[in-house]
């Protein structure tokens, strides 16, 4: 039962990090983007689900918060990655966003 909770917690991490970042950038919804944060969420948890099976170690309310901030971590990365790959494809003029 503990796994599933660490495996909601890594979910909501990287959904609540994607609505904050949609917060902040003043853009109307797009529910493609948001679609993109919701299967990096689910990765998330799939790795967090991978990770705890092989090592049960990880255990408590400290355990659910760190695996809510590393769903929200890949939910980051997953972003940073996709404008840097965006930005660096021939024909796309427009310079990367910082």
């Amino acid at each position: 039962m503990y796994l599933w909770y660490l495996v909601i917690a890594a979910v909501l991490g990287a959904v609540f990090a994607g609505l904050l970042g949609w917060l902040g950038s003043g853009e109307k919804f797009a529910p493609r983007k948001f679609g993109s944060t919701v299967l990096r969420a689910i990765l998330a948890g799939a790795v967090v689900a991978v990770g705890y099976i092989i090592t049960p170690g990880v255990a408590g309310v400290l355990g659910i918060v760190v695996v809510f901030l590393a769903g929200a971590g890949v939910d980051v990365l997953g972003n940073r990655l996709a404008g840097s790959v965006t930005a660096s494809q021939p024909g796309n003029n427009s310079p990367p966003k910082t």
